[in-house]
């Protein structure tokens, strides 16, 4: 069923969700710059925390992170040392990128140190808020995805 609806129904919802992101990425950026990394450079580190290390590949589709800019990033966690580029274990032509001592070292204090930071920004929601907020995100990702799949079709 195709609902037809005026720009003034959703737009206050684009503004509001556009302004949250933003709001977001203030509060999250200046805490990981705090911890001296960069916003992309801190994402790559907790996706690789607890993991035997990802394909370049596998690490762009869950930072969203561009391949290009991905590249770039992980060349300077190498030169920091917390990134190394091994061969993969099943394929030695492909590479994967894992944290090493020091990259574990640093997800180990940054990552529980980011969330508790994070949470301070969620702490006057109850825990059915939250819950609500989530639905509510995961219904507007996945008619973004409908309509994103939908179009290219």
């Amino acid at each position: 069923m195709c609902r037809v609806m005026s720009s003034s129904n959703f737009l206050p919802l684009l503004r509001e969700l556009s302004s949250a992101y933003q709001a977001f990425e203030v509060y999250s950026s200046a805490h990981v710059r705090s911890l001296s990394l960069t916003p992309a450079q801190f994402d790559i580190v907790a996706t690789l925390g607890n993991t035997s290390g990802m394909s370049p590949k596998e690490l762009g589709e869950k930072t969203l992170i561009t391949k290009g800019t991905l590249t770039g990033v992980v060349d300077r966690l190498v030169d920091k040392k917390l990134v190394r580029r091994a061969a993969s274990a099943s394929d030695g032509r492909c590479q994967v990128v894992q944290l090493t001592a020091q990259g574990e070292k640093l997800f180990a204090r940054v990552f529980p140190a980011h969330i508790t930071h994070m949470q301070r920004a969620f702490a006057g929601f109850s825990p059915k808020e939250l819950a609500a907020a989530t639905a509510n995100l995961r219904r507007l990702r996945e008619a973004f995805s409908a309509a994103h799949n939908a179009r290219n079709k």
